[in-house]
């Protein structure tokens, strides 16, 4: 096979490998870096062998992401304040909306970010790509009941923390565009109505931007945050985008994204609010 053949093929199922690397690391460059290193070890490998293209590409692309997650520990200890994922751009992407709309919002890789380096990698292939748990096993380096107990621990652990109630989508984006409208517009006790009174704000500044060091908990506190940080930023111009296959809400200063924020529902009101700071973070974002 020529090296055009080689890359042809590859590029086939890009999309997918880059969906696959970003749902075990979290993060848009280090999910392009270790496809780039799929691509190098593709180059390399006995095409003969192999008998199914895509599920080998997306079992290399896994391993190499398990171990650029465990090479990430220690800037992660050394990291200031909560860590979030790195938000991912699929709204010029079609292709990549398709392959990145299931299991990818930001509630769902904060979930993926509780579990351990290989419930997360035994997750994805397993809920995600389906992959039996033989081929699973070798490409984790354990036996098949050792990667069946991984897969049923994530599982159980995931499902604990999804919605109690189906969430609407209209009933979603119809809240959160209300509650966007009452932060801009300055209405203290429209933004308290809007969130669950347990609600929960985590912020991500990386040490970089203004962000709480712990998670926020409370309708009042998390308002009087938001409204803190909208104060120190009058100059702010709120978008919607579509981010990790949902919508998000980008603020901008002047024409550089300073905040991207997401937004959970359920039953009617705002109960999880991520916010990204982190410059670093927002590179990919237009």
């Amino acid at each position: 096979m020529t090296e055009e053949q080689l890359a042809s093929e590859f590029a086939e199922h890009r999309s997918v490998l880059v969906g696959a690397a970003y749902r075990v690391v979290g993060s848009v460059s280090d999910a392009e870096d270790v496809v780039q290193e799929a691509w190098l070890r593709w180059t390399g490998v006995d095409h003969d062998e192999v008998r199914d293209t895509r599920a080998y590409l997306i079992r290399i692309t896994t391993r190499l992401a398990l171990n650029r997650l465990r090479e990430q520990k220690a800037r992660r200890e050394q990291y200031v304040g909560p860590w979030l994922p790195e938000p991912l751009a699929t709204d010029d992407d079609p292709e990549a909306a398709v392959e990145l709309a299931d299991s990818v919002s930001m509630a769902m890789l904060v979930v993926l970010e509780t579990l351990s380096p290989l419930e997360r990698a035994t997750f994805v292939l397993r809920e995600v790509f389906d992959l039996p748990y033989d081929e699973i096993a070798d490409t984790l380096g354990r036996s098949e009941p050792a990667v069946r107990q991984l897969a049923h621990r994530a599982r159980e652990h995931v499902q604990a923390r999804q919605p109690r109630h189906h969430v609407d989508k209209a009933r979603h984006d119809e809240v959160t565009m209300r509650f966007m409208q009452a932060a801009g517009s300055g209405d203290f006790d429209q933004v308290v109505a809007l969130l669950a009174p347990d609600a929960v704000l985590i912020s991500d500044g990386g040490g970089k931007k203004k962000a709480a060091l712990r998670p926020i908990h409370g309708a009042d506190k998390i308002a009087r945050w938001l409204f803190a940080v909208i104060a120190e930023n009058p100059g702010f111009e709120i978008r919607m985008g579509t981010l990790n296959g949902e919508i998000a809400y980008i603020a901008y200063d002047g024409e550089e994204p300073d905040t991207v924020a997401f937004l959970k529902t359920e039953e009617g009101l705002i109960n999880e609010l991520y916010l990204i700071r982190n410059p670093d973070k927002l590179e990919h974002i237009h």
